[in-house]
């Protein structure tokens, strides 16, 4: 299956804790099918010191892993949840928005 989303694409959360929040596309890993989004699904994390790396302890705010099918593209210009589609252009495989055939760069 085609790869749909990239980095900085904006999309909006569909389902679990952050639903309805939008932010952009910071890390894609696309064998696991996971994102991570700017700013959203932040865990806590427990962090021991570990004086030999120079690494100090306590409670760290991470972004964690999303999976893709939570999420979907959010067009620029009406902010409206659109669907993404693939075409041919002079042999060039395009990405567009199914919702007004807006190109996607």
């Amino acid at each position: 299956m085609a790869n749909k989303y990239k980095v900085n694409d904006k999309v909006i959360i569909i389902s679990g804790k952050d639903k309805g929040k939008t932010g952009i596309i910071k890390k894609i890993l696309h064998k696991r099918k996971k994102v991570i989004i700017d700013g959203l699904n932040v865990v806590y994390k427990h962090q021991k010191s570990i004086p030999s790396n120079n690494i100090i302890g306590g409670i760290i705010k991470k972004e964690s892993f999303i999976d893709i099918s939570n999420i979907s593209h959010i067009c620029n210009q009406n902010n409206k949840i659109s669907k993404i589609g693939f075409m041919y252009k002079n042999n060039k495989k395009i990405r567009y928005l199914k919702l007004n055939k807006l190109k996607l760069l």
